[in-house]
């Protein structure tokens, strides 16, 4: 495949609604399958599986830590609980929830993010987390995933059903280019390679592989060859597919809608560090809050949009 053959998708979806779907089908294929929203059942696109199953559906209201201790007692019965608010909420605001009740304990509690960097839009700062990956990572025993598209959002949903253990999946709220196939297989901690190259490698996760996808076409046409992978698993993270790209090309660029520190970019230098050292570059936000604005003009302001990425790249092949 090349990047070559996603330039042209026919639609676009939010990925929460990828979420919403596929939790609708788990709950009619397992019966253990339940779900725990913090007052933000639409938004979080639960609608369809709390209509459907309302003895299997519980409305927290805005008490989130409740929520998450709630969930983390639900797995002691053998249920699998999907809790859902925004990223913000879900993150920072119980993370000694998360911390003790879930991660410590290893319950197989599935925390399902929505609202997810700055494309939450209008709604500004407050809720814009941009720390969530790096706070969630950190954490011994958790997985964290972030998927690119509706589809593959729908994907990663099904896959962590299946998975067992503490798990966070990060995904947002404007409509996003669906490029990857609907009959996908989804498999956790392994690296999605998009195209092959051979000047610089450019890893890109959730929002971002769409715009790095953009990029690869710009650079191809100048000349520079891209090895383009889709990072959809941050942790745990696909050191095989860093390390044999990175030997081949000499140089990187991680591209990501979450701050510089403790997302996909330091993952990612953790591994070249200790396997294969090399010049990357980062396309991320600036050690900043975000503000109020249209998503598309956020992604531009703050240093994450397709010329961002192109600019990276460019840099990141000069210091080879």
């Amino acid at each position: 495949m090349s990047y070559k053959d996603y330039l042209n998708p026919t639609e676009k979806k939010d990925t929460r609604s990828g979420f919403g779907a596929a939790l609708a089908e788990l709950g009619k294929e397992d019966p253990n399958v339940v779900a725990l929203c913090a007052d933000l059942t639409g938004s979080l696109k639960m609608n369809a599986f709390a209509d459907a199953f309302p003895d299997r559906f519980f409305q927290t209201g805005v008490a989130e830590a409740n929520m998450i201790g709630m969930a983390a007692g639900l797995t002691i019965g053998g249920k699998i609980p999907f809790t859902g608010t925004f990223a913000n909420f879900s993150t920072g605001r119980v993370y000694d929830q998360i911390r003790q009740s879930i991660a410590y304990s290893q319950k197989n509690v599935k925390i399902c993010a929505s609202h997810a960097g700055l494309t939450l839009g209008e709604d500004g700062a407050t809720h814009q987390i941009l720390e969530d990956v790096g706070l969630m990572r950190m954490l011994p025993n958790m997985t964290v995933i972030n998927p690119c598209d509706y589809n593959q959002t729908f994907a990663a949903t099904k896959a962590i059903h299946k998975h067992e253990g503490p798990v966070y999946l990060r995904f947002g709220r404007p409509k996003w280019p669906v490029f990857t196939s609907s009959d996908q297989t989804f498999e956790i901690g392994k690296a999605w390679k998009i195209s092959e190259g051979a000047d610089v490698s450019i890893f890109a996760t959730g929002h971002l592989v769409w715009n790095a996808i953009k990029a690869t076409e710009v650079l191809e046409k100048e000349g520079i060859s891209v090895d383009l992978i889709n990072i959809h698993t941050i942790k745990p993270i696909d050191e095989e597919a860093i390390i044999q790209s990175v030997a081949k090309t000499g140089c990187a660029v991680a591209a990501e809608e979450h701050n510089r520190h403790g997302g996909l970019g330091d993952a990612v230098a953790q591994v070249l560090s200790m396997n294969q050292p090399a010049p990357l570059q980062y396309v991320a936000v600036n050690d900043r809050f975000g503000e109020s604005g249209k998503p598309e003009e956020l992604m531009v302001k703050y240093g994450l949009g397709v010329d961002d990425v192109v600019k990276a790249a460019k840099a990141a092949v000069a210091r080879k």
